[in-house]
């Protein structure tokens, strides 16, 4: 049995974001491959020990204080201590400065590898201080994994480190989703109807929500949202005084509901428009589901899962009038919105499922310990 403590700033039930997810559905799927792991993050309810998350545990180290999207916790440190201690490798994600300096500080002198999710985009002058403790510890690590060969080629950083770069993309399992019966279904079509398209997602700078609400306004088209975030406001009041009638704000929803929306959408819209968006787990989950994509080219994984003209559309990004009209030609054409959708999901199949995900990280556990690649030795 491989012990594997992950680290990143947080995690379930404290947040529910893209890496969060990527978090559990590795922790999950790999334990049928006899990897144990455990995930140590911050969290503002304190010190936990042990806290049950699926069928693997987390612990959490008490957040002091938080600067430039940075928590801190002085009691992290010991406790990473004790469970690096106990793992036979760690796994880090990334971004997070205040992991890079607990792995100096505590002397981790075990195996690591390094999830690269994203370059850090906004924080601009904090990451001219950071540069150089990032560099130091991405230099000292393993293995840098990067999600897929788009940020790759985009990312400054990770050309720098490229002789220990890989690329395994994230994967979902659709059979931890809840499946909804035709009651709840109908449930939320006499909510928002049986054709809208769909966003889910935190309501960040870098979403595009701005975008996709100036682009669907004259058209009529429904648009269920899924998410909140720091800029809810805004974009509600943006909605108001663009008259949008048939946008629906659900804010964040159990897996239950989320999970019905994408049975019953009839598109996904996913409009980021800056490369803090890295892959777009949203995406992975409408191909999952069988759906039309629309995205923008940002030179990172979005374009990785969704092929322009083959599994949906690809548009610049922060051009109204192109995702306008990718709207509107998805719309009005149900046979190559049922083309697509079949393609995103025979996509997904190849590529995306967390037991490829699971196996591929094994296997590079596995030759970073010296042991055998076999799955199953």
């Amino acid at each position: 049995m491989l012990k594997v403590l992950h680290l990143y700033k947080t995690y379930y039930p404290d947040s529910f974001g893209g890496i969060e997810q990527v978090i559990y559905q590795l922790s999950e799927a790999t334990a049928v491959l006899e990897v144990q792991s455990t995930v140590l993050s911050l969290s503002p309810r304190g010190n936990i020990d042990g806290e049950s998350v699926g069928t693997h545990k987390a612990y959490y180290a008490a957040t002091n204080f938080e600067m430039a999207s940075t928590p801190f916790s002085i009691s992290a440190i010991k406790k990473f201590k004790e469970l690096a201690a106990q793992a036979d490798l760690i796994h880090y994600h990334f971004p997070y400065p205040f992991m890079d300096m607990m792995h100096f500080i505590a002397g981790v002198k075990k195996p690591s590898i390094v999830s690269y999710h994203s370059d850090i985009v906004k924080q601009k002058v904090a990451l001219k201080f950071y540069t150089p403790l990032m560099n130091k510890f991405l230099k000292q690590v393993n293995y840098i994994v990067a999600a897929s060969p788009n940020y790759v080629h985009s990312s400054p950083v990770l050309q720098k480190f490229l002789p220990k770069v890989k690329v395994i993309p994230y994967g979902l399992n659709k059979d931890s989703y809840p499946v909804s019966d035709e009651n709840y279904l109908d449930h939320w079509r006499k909510k928002v109807g049986d054709k809208f398209f769909l966003f889910i997602g935190a309501f960040r700078y870098y979403k595009g929500l701005h975008i996709l609400l100036e682009a669907i306004k004259d058209t009529g088209y429904p648009l269920v949202i899924i998410g909140s975030g720091p800029i809810e406001q805004e974009l509600k009041q943006q909605a108001e005084d663009y008259g949008l009638e048939k946008i629906h704000f659900l804010g964040a929803l159990p897996d239950i509901d989320k999970a019905a929306l994408l049975h019953l959408c009839y598109g996904v819209v996913f409009p980021s428009h800056l490369r803090s968006e890295a892959f777009g787990i949203t995406l992975l989950e409408g191909a999952m589901y069988g759906k039309p994509l629309i995205s923008c080219e940002i030179g990172s994984g979005t374009t990785y899962i969704n092929i322009d003209n083959e599994t949906g559309i690809v548009v610049p990004p922060t051009d109204v009038l192109a995702l306008r009209s990718a709207m509107i030609k998805l719309w009005n054409n149900q046979e190559l919105a049922n083309t697509y959708g079949e393609n995103a999901q025979k996509r997904y199949n190849s590529l995306f499922t967390s037991v490829h995900m699971a196996e591929s990280y094994v296997k590079l556990y596995k030759e970073m310990l010296g042991l055998s690649p076999d799955i199953n030795n």
